[in-house]
């Protein structure tokens, strides 16, 4: 039997939806103890992403599941995979399923509601002889079966969240991974309820407010078999992330709790009739705290990044030429909180002209690390001819958390400059520029205009002419 168990069920009216994409609805009938679902399926592409079923007024949701499927006809291979939402009724009458649109892999896909009548309870004999059965049958009566007994099965299943660190440093990044562990021979019948909801409510619990959070960013839950004390279990991880702790405030993780479908089963099982019911059952998981030390004293604690770093170097040429640009490219790469690295320090001695440098990274989770690069790309200007060590211009300083000190990234590259000395050269442009830069060169003292020009005294003359016109009007009227 499989550890965790889903329910497929006959499912009748199809909705096509995007190429590749399909979404089925359950019957137009059905019974008030059968159940009702929604399934989405794609075809020969993997199942990545999908945003929430609908609420349904009238029917309760009760979880999801999946399946997958695989042919190989004439040597070509068919794959499809299905995520299906189950409901079960609340009441006998017409439900009203309403049009949504739902996101699968990023792409809308809209689908048309539907009336769904749900009428009295009834008896089936299911024609499936392997599938589990949720529902009494008429020939339980026949084999004398009667009522049925069920019992509940001891699960051997746990949910944890686990750290690598339980002591770190201010900006020593830490894994912490939420899982739900089951054994491999555990024989209790276990299914997810809302994994999604759930998950919503357990994050925003167990996030620390004080760290920066890097997110693994789980698309997809599958078993992973692990040895925990001598024995076989399946790890399902729920959440996983790294964390650097923003300040020395201890990190504590609550306990959480996740409420799983446990099916009890037939205290004396039939091939015909009900061999299980649904009951629900809630897993905790245990409190974690995360003890934070600051970091030895140094001029640069607040500032430097944490982690185990090392320095990868480029540059155009080591052979330059007094006054022509060159690129030089400063790349911190290693493990620790990428997006923290700041930029190297420049000591300019006026050797060169350095402009600010273009930044880029790139971050790779893998494993249970947080690794990637930070590059820094120069553009400088020798100014003097000789001999350089690029040393002696950038240098990178951090703290690593494994050898308990500060260390430092230095340049290693030496370059010979030639050519004339540009280091007291003043370059002027004949072009003044635009308004705004003429400012700065424009004389702004006071000069005296001239009072004998023409146009002052047309003007003035005008002017008289106007205030004596208007006031002969006003006096007039």
């Amino acid at each position: 039997m499989k550890r965790i168990i889903f329910c497929v069920l006959f499912l009748t009216t199809v909705f096509p939806a995007l190429a590749q994409v399909q979404v089925t609805l359950g019957p137009d009938e059905i019974a008030e103890n059968q159940g009702w679902t929604i399934v989405v399926t794609i075809q020969d592409e993997r199942l990545k992403s999908y945003d929430n079923f609908p609420e349904i007024p009238g029917f309760k949701k009760r979880g999801t599941s999946t399946q997958s499927n695989t042919t190989i006809v004439n040597g070509k291979i068919s794959s499809s995979q299905s995520v299906i939402m189950n409901y079960s009724p609340t009441q006998q009458g017409v439900v009203t399923v309403p049009s949504f649109t739902i996101t699968v892999n990023d792409k809308p896909v809209k689908v048309t509601g539907k009336k769904v009548t749900v009428g009295p309870a009834k008896q089936q004999q299911s024609s499936d002889p392997f599938k589990s059965f949720f529902d009494r049958s008429p020939a339980d009566d026949f084999f004398g079966r009667g009522e049925t007994e069920f019992v509940d099965v001891e699960d051997d299943a746990f949910l944890s969240l686990s750290t690598n660190k339980t002591e770190v440093y201010v900006g020593e990044g830490f894994n912490a991974t939420l899982s739900f562990f089951i054994a491999e021979n555990n024989r209790a019948p276990l299914q997810w309820y809302d994994l999604n909801k759930q998950l919503t409510d357990i994050l925003k619990r167990i996030k620390p407010a004080t760290c920066w959070e890097e997110n693994f960013d789980i698309e997809s839950i599958e078993g992973e078999r692990v040895r925990i004390n001598g024995k076989d279990y399946l790890q399902y991880k729920i959440y996983q992330a790294m964390f650097y702790p923003l300040n020395s405030q201890t990190i504590q993780f609550p306990s959480v709790s996740l409420e799983m479908i446990k099916y009890k089963v037939a205290k004396n099982p039939s091939f015909f009739g009900q061999n299980s019911k649904e009951g629900f059952k809630t897993f905790k998981s245990k409190p974690k705290t995360i003890t934070v030390k600051e970091l030895p004293p140094h001029p640069l604690r607040n500032t430097v990044a944490v982690g185990d770093y090392k320095l990868n170097e480029r540059i155009q040429d080591t052979h330059l030429q007094t006054g022509n640009s060159v690129s030089y490219e400063f790349n911190i790469y290693g493990e620790g909180n990428i997006a923290s690295i700041g930029n190297p320090l420049i000591k300019n001695n006026g050797a060169f002209e350095v402009y600010d440098p273009n930044v880029s990274q790139q971050i790779s989770k893998v494993k249970n690390r947080v690794t990637g690069t930070k590059s820094f790309r120069y553009f400088m200007i020798p100014k003097e001819p000789g001999q350089y060590n690029l040393g002696d211009f950038y240098q990178w300083i951090f703290f690593n958390p494994e050898k308990h000190k500060y260390d430092t990234l230095q340049a290693t590259t030496t370059v010979n400059v030639e050519g004339e000395s540009k280091k007291n050269e003043v370059i002027q442009s004949s072009d003044p520029g635009s308004f705004y830069n003429k400012i700065s060169i424009a004389d702004n003292s006071l000069r005296k205009r001239k009072e004998d020009s023409w146009h002052t005294w047309l003007f003035s003359g005008f002017l008289m002419l106007m205030v004596g016109g208007s006031a002969f009007l006003l006096f007039k009227k």
